[in-house]
């Protein structure tokens, strides 16, 4: 194969008109809004070549030099060849992700981590409370005699080792963090050790903080720096008696009353392992109702279930403005103020709270402002590309940032789609991710999942663009499965189009539902229409028959079975 270097594009003169419109239609597309005009018409000659799968690397390989040049030309701080294709900071699930995709594309890739391999899910987040929640399940069995009965079993003092179910969750998170970091180094992936700051265009210092660090320069940079806790003002965190998540995953004491500020995902699923252990908890809402990023009918139903039999109970509409640590046998303290009127409304006196707040993005020391980056909250704008956005509305090039640190969706693997996005783009693809079709889970017993609108927010949409909704429904009390494990309790809610059969979005409460959800994830990230979906066979007895009662039960007035990306602007 000849050096890209002697290659040379045919005369501009000969394209015709039809070849230039094909730049709307190029993988390079992006590039048509380029200002170098001859670098533009060299990229349409391009097209014209007609070029074999091995001459197109070269064309590649040509491209990439001129942008180069562009980008010089544009920036005399850019450099004009690189240590690195791709240069991802943070070595989180999203960067994790972005990484083995790179490789796969042929990218030479290295990845920056000052903390460990994994970030937030692996060692302080997802993976923990679910060897936590795995053990809260099984207490759950064990302890429900009516249930064990009903199905002919007798158990009796059931027990736990808090120390045993601790180093459970420790000892997958270390297994998964080798598990991810033996990946990237059998790929190939350089890891660097240290803090990531960018000094420049396509240029990355790391090292540790308060040292000169060592430079890199990459075609690409990836920001994956991910997030941490949000612990709001007036509230003290010592770490043994007032805890974040960070804390509470270690499972150091299990206290007898606990208090959770905040009953999202977070909240829910520590409210589900310290009850099972033992703990009465009392949930702290600064919004009316209880899981109010939920489907309000998912909501009240979970309540039912989740929180209305066991040791819980809640105060809604107010703030926890001021909480202090135990001290000198005294116990935490907690202020209540009003959500509305301001005022301190009560006072708690507890033995631990969690602060379930939400978390707060991780973007400082990134070196934003080398490259003129406002954050707006901490995280950084972003496009639906996820390029970064600079403080005058400008796209920085060859600067992209996914996961918590951009804010679009704060979720594990919503960060690892948008780093695979990022990857096909660089590689030459365009690719616009459909977050609508990001499923998101709560593992609590028995489980919440939702993919697309709530049925609040398919209304309001309705009302805007003029169009009808309908919903569908069906338990879990009908199915046969769920009634053999004696596990009826459950719901499935379809919100969709009657008029063109596309699914706006789907609500299960029930025996797993985290996993059954990717059915209706995958349908509407395909495009997949009602009409069509409702012919899909599933194996009897199993679970996934809810959702295949769900769309059967559906009433679609078309009959159109092209997909919905044809028939319909979506």
């Amino acid at each position: 194969m000849h050096s890209s270097s002697v290659l040379s594009p045919p005369n501009c003169s000969l394209l015709k008109r039809s070849h230039r419109n094909q730049i709307e239609k190029l993988s390079l597309a992006p590039l048509k809004n380029l200002r170098f005009c001859g670098l533009r018409n060299e990229i349409l000659a391009f097209e014209f070549l007609k070029l074999n799968r091995c001459e197109t690397q070269r064309v590649k390989n040509f491209l990439r030099n001129k942008i180069v040049s562009a980008s010089v030309a544009e920036n005399g701080n850019a450099p004009t060849s690189f240590d690195y294709d791709l240069v991802i900071i943070g070595a989180g699930v999203g960067g994790h992700g972005a990484a083995l995709h790179a490789v796969e594309k042929g990218l030479k890739t290295a990845i920056i981590e000052g903390d460990v391999i994994g970030g937030t899910c692996v060692n302080r987040g997802c993976v923990p409370s679910k060897a936590l929640l795995a053990v809260s399940g099984r207490m759950r069995e064990l302890k429900n005699e009516h249930h064990l009965k009903a199905l002919g079993i007798q158990v009796s003092g059931a027990g736990y080792d808090r120390q045993a179910v601790a180093d459970h969750a420790n000892n997958l998170a270390s297994k998964i963090r080798n598990n991810l970091t033996n990946s990237l180094k059998a790929l190939g992936v350089d890891i660097l050790t240290g803090v990531g700051t960018i000094t420049g265009p396509q240029r990355v210092k790391y090292g540790k903080v308060g040292f000169s660090g060592s430079e890199v320069t990459a075609r690409d940079i990836i920001i994956a720096t991910g997030s941490v806790p949000f612990v709001p003002r007036g509230i003290e965190v010592d770490g043994k008696t007032v805890i974040t998540s960070d804390h509470a995953l270690k499972l150091e004491f299990v206290p007898e009353w606990i208090a959770i500020v905040g009953s999202g995902y977070i909240g829910l699923e520590f409210s589900d392992v310290y009850t099972a252990l033992g703990s009465e908890v009392t949930f702290i809402e600064a919004l009316d109702q209880l899981m109010p990023g939920f489907d309000p009918e998912i909501s009240k139903l979970a309540q039912r279930i989740l929180v209305n039999p066991r040791k819980i109970d809640y105060h809604t509409g107010v703030f926890a403005t001021k909480i202090t640590p135990a001290k000198d046998g005294r116990p935490v303290v907690i202020e209540l103020t009003d959500a509305k009127t301001k005022e301190v409304k009560d006072t708690l006196e507890v033995d631990a709270a969690l602060i379930a707040t939400g978390r707060a993005p991780f973007t400082n020391g990134l070196g934003l402002e080398n490259i003129n980056v406002l954050t707006q909250r901490g995280f950084i704008p972003v496009d639906e590309h996820m390029r970064v956005v600079d403080a005058d509305g400008n796209l920085v090039p060859h600067l992209y940032c996914i996961g918590d640190a951009n804010g679009k969706m704060m979720l594990a693997h919503a960060a690892s789609a948008q780093g695979i996005s990022v990857v096909e783009q660089v590689s030459g693809r365009d690719h616009v991710l459909n977050h609508l079709s990001i499923p998101a889970a709560c593992f609590t017993h028995p489980e919440i999942s939702m993919v697309g609108l709530t049925e609040p927010q398919a209304r309001e949409q309705a009302e805007k663009e003029g169009f009808e909704i309908s919903i569908a429904k069906t338990s879990f009390k009908a199915n046969t499965k769920a009634l053999a494990e004696n596990e009826g309790e459950g719901l499935a809610k379809l919100i969709y189009r009657p008029d063109n059969g596309e699914i706006l979005g789907v609500h299960i409460f029930g025996m797993h539902a985290a996993d059954l959800i990717h059915e209706a994830s995958n349908a509407i990230a395909l495009g997949t229409s009602i009409q069509d979906i409702k012919f899909a066979v599933h194996a009897h007895p199993t679970l996934s028959e809810v959702l295949d009662e769900l769309f059967k039960s559906a009433k679609v007035t078309s009959h159109d079975h092209r997909p919905l990306s044809e028939s319909v602007a979506v």
